[in-house]
């Protein structure tokens, strides 16, 4: 139960942003390469591959974007405003945990519709890099 409501917790202000009496047009195309650009929110999550271990999963909020097909709007009417960005070592993870709670962008190289269970973004971005200014 503690799982369902802290999803429930979580998603509901991105619900809330698109439930408005104006048709909103579809974000603009992500694609391999572009930059992605957004706060960066550190969340905690239990892994159920992982024995139901908690982990650190990081999120960019951004404005609506669309994906390259097959997976255009994610099942959106603008397309993903939540973007889960995945960590492959412990050097990315840390260098997300010094960033969380910032503006942040990020050169998207590998991206999809979430799809499994229990993932707290509308999008994953599987392969990535931190842009510095």
């Amino acid at each position: 139960m503690g799982f369902a409501f802290l999803a429930a917790t979580l998603l509901a202000p991105c619900v809330g942003a698109q439930q408005n009496d104006t048709p909103q047009k579809p974000g603009k195309l992500i694609r391999s390469g572009d930059v992605l650009s957004g706060e960066l929110n550190a969340m905690r999550v239990r892994d159920a591959r992982k024995g139901g271990k908690r982990v650190a999963t990081y999120q960019i909020t951004s404005e609506p974007r669309r994906l390259p097909p097959p997976n255009g709007l994610c099942n959106l009417e603008t397309g993903p405003e939540t973007f889960q960005l995945v960590t492959t070592s412990e050097a990315q993870a840390a260098q997300l945990r010094s960033l969380a709670g910032r503006e942040i962008s990020v050169k998207v190289d590998e991206i999809a519709c979430a799809q499994d269970a229990g993932q707290m973004s509308e999008a994953i971005v599987t392969k990535w890099s931190v842009v510095t200014k």
